[in-house]
């Protein structure tokens, strides 16, 4: 295993893993719905976890989401304690992230002004 790979990276790529497969199986609350965690970042002494999702939906929905996600959070981590071994098992807080959301945006955009200047007649480099 690469030098640069540490435990806590090891550990925060486990617990979401285990909590992605926990949210699927476990999680009955329809706020939940279809999320997606997309990272985990770990405190150096284990007791705390970012778990960053996203969500299809609106903001209302993403709001509510998150409120689910806290509401079964203590449940979560008690389930991470008895599939994971570690001394400390992390207070897990969800965290949505926006990075998707902002990247799909940013690629409409680029997809519109691309259009855009096809439509104007190409770019200056095509004019030589």
């Amino acid at each position: 295993m690469p030098k640069d790979y540490s435990r806590s990276l090891r550990v925060a790529d486990q617990i979401q893993r285990e909590l992605a497969n926990l949210i699927r199986l476990e999680i009955k609350d329809p706020r939940v719905g279809m999320v997606t965690l997309t990272g985990v970042e770990v405190t150096p002494d284990y007791a705390h976890a970012k778990v960053f999702f996203t969500l299809l939906g609106n903001a209302a929905q993403q709001d509510a989401a998150q409120r689910a996600l806290a509401h079964a959070a203590g449940f979560l981590r008690g389930q991470i304690g008895r599939r994971i071994k570690l001394h400390t098992t992390p207070e897990l807080h969800f965290v949505f992230d926006e990075s998707v959301e902002r990247g799909a945006r940013l690629s409409q955009l680029i997809d519109s002004a691309v259009s855009s200047g096809a439509a104007h007649g190409g770019s200056d480099v095509d004019k030589r």
